[in-house]
């Protein structure tokens, strides 16, 4: 019964000391998913392992890593029983003055004892300086002076106290200056004699031979139970928020035959506090940080209000323009800037992206090694370079503006797993300016502006003669005319659209009639009106529209 009880208790004794076997592996970075905001970092690293339970501690991971986001997996007949995150405070190492050479030690030695005397000395001055400080606290606080005792009754004996506390307070005032001045000396020297101390211990780490105390080591402990030696590859993921990246396009035309051609780039970050040498790249558009909790609707609860209205309206052309066109959904570009086209990493490297489609993102994995260190700054990537079918079309808002539009009518944009960025217009080899592009909102055709052609010209004019106001009753009505002429000064011809409008109305004492319209389609909801036309060469057209409004003439309106 002993021999079967000590068995037991040695075999206990084994199995802790085994289960408290570890084995410390360096990994490395393989390929890093980089995130809307964060990325995920994938690691390697190589282990060895012996029968029993053993920690396996995987060093040179993010100081900045969401260890809610871990995940461990291991090659090899191993069960793996527990992965966490921790830190490690390594123990200061202690100087050694064995490797210095004989010179540095005698200085270190002979400052040693200079720091020790000196010291001495500091706190000798020190002890006088509290006595003197003692004797004023003595003497400001004697009866006499404070005016306590016989001494107010005698005049005599006032002013020998009063002589005899100016003369010892001056006195011990003098020796206190000096004792501060010889104590500030001291500490000087003291100051520059530790950092000679300091600097002549330094020696060996500063010729590279005994490294500094580090910080804290950024630790994942695995636990693994084996039955046998087990060498394997341990693959560690989590997430890192200190990454991202931008996108950014580039959208180039060389003339009204030719496709827009579509540049997808990618301006990637990141701070992680390790670098990302040679490894493989991906991209998603995924935000791990956007919150995933499907809302929840709740009663709706509504009461009168006061309501005011604090709008204005911005009816310069310019504007005016741009609020135009935005209502038809085309993308407006401001004028030519100054800025410089943006350089891209190689015009083949999207040959060696693949795209994968997620059920709620999209990820572009990139063939091509990478390597971004750990400073935030922006790398530029190459996504995917695109052709895009492209049908020109010429538009104009002549209301707003005497001018004639070019416009890039782009389709099937959804394949291309776009995010909305900031996009840059290049048209015949000139930087056009800037636009926006904004799927989420985005229909199934995407119109881009590319600016104003000054060899269309178009005319709008009021045609005062068929303007009338007439009296029916108790209403009035007034009937508007206006004409367009549009010339094209172009060697070839084009397909324009004129655009223009005839004012709604919510009010029923107020009709509204539309007389003649040219050959115009009328949107009944809105109430614009729009012209197609096919203009040759040279060819000039003009066509009028009119219509009526009628309202009570009690009242004012504006046309």
């Amino acid at each position: 019964m002993k021999k079967i009880s000590s068995i037991a208790v040695l075999m206990l004794i084994l199995f802790q000391v085994r289960a408290n076997d570890k084995e410390i592996i360096k990994s490395t970075i393989s390929e890093v998913t980089v995130y809307a905001q964060g990325a995920q970092l994938f690691q390697k690293a190589s282990y060895s392992v012996k029968p029993g339970i053993t920690e396996v501690i995987i060093e040179g991971i993010s100081p900045f890593i969401d260890a809610n986001s871990l995940q461990v997996k291991a090659t090899g007949s191993v069960v793996i029983i527990d992965s966490k995150y921790s830190l490690f405070y390594p123990k200061p190492e202690e100087i050694s003055l064995e490797g210095l050479p004989l010179k540095i030690r005698k200085d270190i030695y002979l400052l040693e004892d200079s720091l020790k005397y000196l010291g001495y000395d500091i706190q000798d001055i020190q002890d006088e300086i509290d006595v003197m400080n003692a004797s004023k606290n003595i003497l400001a606080n004697n009866g006499a002076i404070r005016g306590q005792g016989k001494v107010n009754d005698s005049i005599n004996l006032l002013k020998q106290a009063i002589d005899y506390y100016t003369i010892k307070m001056t006195e011990i005032n003098k020796k206190l200056q000096v004792l501060n001045r010889k104590k500030a000396d001291k500490l000087e020297k003291k100051r520059a004699m530790d950092e000679r101390l300091i600097k002549l211990k330094q020696h060996q780490s500063s010729n590279g031979m005994n490294p500094r105390d580090q910080g804290p080591i950024h630790r994942i402990t695995v636990t693994v139970s084996s039955k046998e030696i087990v060498t394997g590859k341990m693959s560690i993921s989590y997430l890192v928020a200190n990454a991202g990246w931008v996108p950014m396009y580039d959208l180039r035309s060389d003339g009204l035959t030719s496709k827009i051609n579509l540049t997808y780039k990618a301006q990637v970050f990141q701070n992680s506090g390790l670098d990302w040498d040679n490894i493989k790249l991906n991209i998603s558009t995924n935000n791990p940080y956007q919150n995933k909790t499907k809302p929840t609707l709740h009663p709706w609860y509504i009461d009168y209000y006061t309501y005011r209205n604090d709008g204005y309206n911005n009816n310069t052309p310019q504007s005016a323009m741009k609020k135009e066109m935005d209502t038809k959904g085309y993308a407006y570009s401001n004028s030519i800037t100054t800025e410089e086209e943006l350089s891209v990493i190689g015009q083949t490297s999207d040959q060696f992206v693949s795209t994968i489609r997620q059920l709620t993102s999209m990820e572009f994995h990139i063939d091509l090694p990478y390597s971004i260190k750990s400073n935030n700054e922006q790398h530029m990537v190459l996504i995917k370079v695109a052709d895009l079918d492209a049908n020109y079309k010429y538009y104009s808002v002549p209301k707003m503006d005497n001018s004639v539009y070019l416009v890039a009518e782009l389709s099937k944009l959804d394949e291309l797993g776009l995010v909305p960025a900031q996009a840059n217009i290049f048209f015949d080899g000139s930087y056009i300016g800037e636009t926006y592009i904004d799927p989420t909102t985005m229909q199934d055709t995407m119109y881009l502006s590319l600016g104003r052609d000054p060899n269309i010209v178009i005319k709008r004019l009021l045609v005062k003669k068929e303007c009338k106001d007439k009296i029916i009753g108790d209403k009035i009505e007034k009937t508007m005319a206006y004409s367009i002429e549009i010339k094209n000064l172009k060697a070839t011809g084009i397909d324009l659209i004129i655009q223009d409008q005839i004012p709604i109305t919510t009010n029923a004492d107020i009709t509204i009639e539309s007389v003649d319209l040219g050959k115009g389609t009328l949107d009944p909801l809105s109430g614009i009106i729009e012209w197609q036309l096919d203009l040759k060469t040279k060819e000039t057209k003009l066509f009028n529209f009119n219509y009526k409004v009628k309202y009570n003439k009690d009242m004012n309106i504006a046309l």
